[in-house]
């Protein structure tokens, strides 16, 4: 494993409860910032066996990005339990959301 990914893995297990973050803020946060492709690829590879927090992740526009509506919704769900605000069509107010 990659310090990169390492780093990712930290930073987004520390995501607290109630609070997003974007693929680029941590790609930045782990020493890469042009990255955010990459967290992408570790989250899709890793979320399950590093049981990460995926869905306290959006894209740089405060969006949920999965194309697949299934977990799409499922995303959204579970950051509203958090307490979260997302709109219909996946928005999230990062100045109030985001770290």
């Amino acid at each position: 494993m990659t310090q990169f990914t390492e780093e990712v893995l930290v930073i987004i297990k520390g995501i607290p409860y109630g609070r997003v973050m974007s693929y680029g803020r941590v790609a930045r946060l782990a020493g890469n910032t042009r990255g955010a492709r990459q967290v992408v690829r570790i989250l899709h590879s890793m979320s399950e066996k590093y049981n990460l927090p995926w869905h306290r992740i959006i894209n740089s526009k405060g969006k949920i990005s999965i194309t697949d509506k299934r977990y799409a919704d499922i995303q959204r769900e579970l950051l509203r339990s958090e307490g979260i605000e997302v709109t219909e069509d996946g928005y999230i107010d990062i100045s109030a959301y985001g770290i």
